[in-house]
Order: structure tokens, then C-alpha cells, then sequence
């Protein structure tokens, strides 16, 4: 145990090709304002994949407990549920046209490192995400931290009125009763930002 806590303290290492370190600083010296480095998160996993995205972050934008790595003179943010599944990463690049990021990512990490993630998931994938997407919505697993599983509602459940209602009837209730050790689940989607709500909020 003690081994286990000694490497998850480590920062990750990240590798990046010499094509993407080169653009990528180019992308750093454009900008206009200060950057405090490039933040690389996990966005999803689908299809036995991860959904990586690297977004510039201005200064000011640091989140508490951000992991800070430092490599071939890039400064890279991670949040604490991002950072173990990302070391050994590597980032390449080849441009694919004006408007495509260009970038690809090579990791052989597993999807999830936490047994009650894994279990969550499996709920997801055969049980919540079968009985939601008749409404063309569907729940993604962000991570568990301590005894609280985070997620994030997608599609029609994004602004959904309901939405609440699913969370706690249906995802929670399941997750609750299935997987030991969760005592609470956290929806942490932008639902302001929701284009297509199976049913829309009623105005206050």
C-alpha cells in the first residue's frame, strides 16, 4: 500500500513528439494574453478508448489541486482525477486542415484503476445508458474520489427538466445499491449548456 500511495503521489510523465511540441509552442507564443500552461483532461471513454482534449489555460484559470507537470518546456495542468490515467501518455500531432486539432494520444493505461469505477461503469454500459437513450441521453462516468462517484449527463438529459429526477431515482438509487463504498453521486454537467432537452425546465 505504501508503494501504491508513493506512485500515485508522482507526477505523471507525458511524452510528446517533436511535431507536437513544436506546434504546440508555437500555439503558446501566439497568444495574446498570459497562458499558465496547456490543461489535458479526460472527457469520456467510448469504445475501449479514452476522449482526451488539451485546451489552453490562461492565467487565472488554475483549479485547486491541480497537478502541475513540467516537461520539454511545457507547463501542463491536471486535475487529481485525470493525473494516474495519463502517465506515460504520448502526445502526437500531424495536421489534418486549419480547423482539426491535429493531436492524437497513445496510452496503454486502463480505463479505469478504481474497482467501484469499473463496476460503474459496467452499470452504465448495460443497464442506465440502454433505458435512457430512448430519450437520446446517456450518463458518462467521470471518476470516483473518496466515496463520492462524479458524472456527467449528456444529450437529452443535458437540460432535461427531469434530469434531477433520473440522477437521484435511477442513477444514484442503482449506483447506491450496487457498488459498496459510494455514498454519494455528484452530477456535475453544465445543463445551462444543454441544446436538446428531452424535456424542457419549466420557467421560474
Amino acid at each position: 500500500m505504501a508503494a501504491e500511495s508513493e506512485t500515485a503521489a508522482r507526477p505523471p510523465v507525458i511524452h510528446f513528439t517533436g511535431a507536437a511540441l513544436k506546434k504546440l509552442r508555437e500555439v503558446v507564443a501566439s497568444q495574446d494574453r498570459p497562458v499558465a500552461g496547456l490543461r489535458l483532461e479526460i472527457v469520456g471513454r467510448m469504445g475501449g478508448e479514452f476522449q482526451h482534449v488539451l485546451s489552453l489555460a490562461p492565467v487565472g484559470a488554475e483549479r485547486p489541486g491541480d497537478v502541475v507537470v513540467e516537461t520539454d518546456g511545457l507547463r501542463l495542468l491536471l486535475d487529481s482525477r485525470t493525473a494516474p490515467y495519463v502517465n506515460g501518455i504520448e502526445i502526437h500531432y500531424e495536421f489534418q486542415g486549419s480547423d482539426v486539432s491535429g493531436l492524437r494520444y497513445t496510452t496503454t493505461n486502463p480505463l479505469w484503476l478504481d474497482e467501484r469505477e469499473i463496476q460503474i461503469q459496467d452499470i452504465f454500459d448495460n443497464h442506465i445508458n440502454p433505458a435512457i437513450e430512448s430519450h437520446g441521453g446517456w450518463v458518462t462516468l467521470l471518476g470516483v474520489e473518496g466515496t463520492t462517484a462524479f458524472v456527467e449527463l449528456g444529450g437529452g438529459c443535458q437540460g432535461c427538466g427531469l434530469a434531477d429526477v433520473t440522477l437521484k431515482q435511477g442513477i444514484e438509487a442503482t449506483i447506491l445499491r450496487e457498488v459498496e463504498g459510494i455514498e454519494r453521486v455528484v452530477d456535475q454537467t453544465d445543463h445551462d449548456a444543454g441544446q436538446n432537452p428531452y424535456h424542457k425546465p419549466s420557467k421560474k
